[in-house]
């Protein structure tokens, strides 16, 4: 084996499967020391191999543009030659497979990248002078015989593997790493879509329709299986569907490319991909470092009462209306009521909920104008739906957790008040920032539930 320095800035040209692998070990070593050594010299910051691993991109805690441009500028010019040369490796390597070339974009993409370094690595070269013979759907040689050719018991085929490819997914993630992450909800659908559109087009060229169809209909059949199976209740499988679907039609425009370029020598390492590729995505994101971001939701209010008359149905206040939101009737945890056990610094609120009391004990008592308190309780996020008596997956457990919160009361003009009420909490589901919609927006809402109830308490308060 003979490595070509040329390799590493030429676009040109091919390159073999073992020194692709040595030349992406020797890279990833120099960045990692070089990056390593830049940290610590520079910035005093330590850095581990782990770190790569830790959130979508690879920045220090801390470390983002607009809090440190000049770190931040200096990482990234460092990471600009090396994104250069895995971009012309990745080419020269999709070259030799015969692979598409689009696919040299996933190498900056988080997830997609772990699947396209695999296929890079199983798919053998091409072998040159020759033409490929296409295979003969009618005779059902060799591994092709396995494949139904008839579009029902190809599609359904497809269907039945893609949505155990997901209960298996759904399995080692939940309850073995425990972690409802990158891999469950973007890496699985991708997968998903992926296998689906190259099992439906084994033996028979399909449409881009038809490769789009059979991937959607095996995300809804992994959900219905999900929920057949008690691992999860309609609510969370609702929240997931949207990037669910848009991954699996992604995954099955990339397998659709791979019929389109690949039908006539079609490698049997590609079906390998997702059952390798999951796997290594949950087992590294299981090695996340540090806490998941603290997040926060802010909601205010006006009320036509003065601060003093607010503050006395802020601390604590009667049982609420039943709820008329349709988040909350599909299972949603609401508040009920708020009590408290004393007065001041020390005293501890209890917020209950449908599903539980938030225990809370005070922090900061500043009359009529801040109640803070810490949470050290929190009950179950929602009630799921479901066909069976009690169906409780994990993420009810420590995945969507409130840390803080705090009603801030402001005079306004005219002897009015501006409530503002304020939720410190986070979640370990990833991305954050898709979760986050959805957090985000049950707080916000339960904010707007609570802070109504207490203007209304105040502006009918004559004491």
């Amino acid at each position: 084996m003979k490595l070509n320095f040329s390799d590493l800035w030429r676009w040109d040209g091919q390159i073999a499967r073992a020194p692709f692998l040595l030349w992406a070990a020797i890279l990833f070593a120099v960045k990692y020391n070089l990056d390593r050594l830049v940290l610590k010299v520079c910035f005093d910051r330590d850095w581990s191999l782990l770190s790569y691993f830790g959130r979508p991109m690879p920045w220090p805690e801390g470390l983002t543009p607009a809090r440190n441009p000049a770190e931040f500028s200096l990482l990234l010019a460092i990471a600009i030659p090396f994104l250069w040369v895995g971009v012309v490796l990745c080419l020269k390597r999709l070259r030799s497979t015969g692979l598409p070339l689009g696919w040299a974009v996933f190498f900056v993409v988080p997830i997609f990248k772990w699947f396209l370094f695999l296929a890079l690595a199983l798919v053998p070269e091409q072998t040159r002078n020759s033409t490929p013979t296409p295979p003969d759907p009618g005779t059902g040689k060799g591994w092709l015989r396995w494949f139904p050719e008839s579009t029902f018991g190809s599609a359904s085929l497809a269907m039945g593997l893609s949505a155990a490819l997901a209960l298996g997914a759904t399995v080692l993630s939940t309850q073995l790493f425990r972690q409802y992450g990158w891999g469950i909800f973007a890496g699985a659908p991708f997968c998903m879509g992926f296998l689906a559109a190259l099992i439906h087009s084994t033996r028979k060229r399909r449409t881009m329709k038809e490769s789009i169809a059979v991937a959607l209909a095996s995300v809804g059949l992994a959900g219905g299986a999900l929920l057949a199976l008690a691992f999860e209740g309609i609510i969370c499988l609702v929240m997931a569907a949207p990037l669910a679907l848009i991954l699996a039609i992604i995954g099955a425009a990339v397998g659709h490319a791979v019929q389109a370029s690949r039908w006539q020598r079609m490698s049997p390492q590609l079906y390998c991909l997702p059952l390798l590729a999951l796997p290594a995505m949950f087992g590294v994101e299981s090695l996340r470092e540090g806490p998941p971001p603290l997040l926060k939701v802010t909601t205010s209010m006006e009320v036509n009462a003065e601060p003093s008359r607010v503050w006395r149905h802020v601390v604590s206040f009667n049982e609420l209306p039943p709820p008329t939101e349709a988040l909350f009737a599909l299972g949603i945890a609401y508040p009920i009521r708020a009590e408290i056990q004393g007065t001041g610094v020390g005293a501890v609120r209890h917020c209950v909920f449908s599903t539980g009391p938030f225990v809370e004990p005070i922090e900061v008592w500043d009359e009529p104008r801040l109640l803070s308190f810490s949470v050290t309780h929190n009950p179950a996020p929602m009630q799921e739906w479901t066909p069976y008596r009690d169906v409780h997956p994990p993420h009810l457990d420590g995945f969507l957790v409130s840390r803080k919160g705090q009603f801030l009361l402001t005079p306004l003009p005219g002897g009015g008040t501006q409530l503002e009420g304020t939720t410190w909490y986070h979640h370990n589901m990833w991305p954050a920032a898709y979760w986050q919609v959805w957090s985000d927006y049950i707080i916000h809402n339960i904010h707007i539930r609570v802070l109504h109830h207490v203007k209304t308490l105040a502006e009918n308060d004559t004491q």
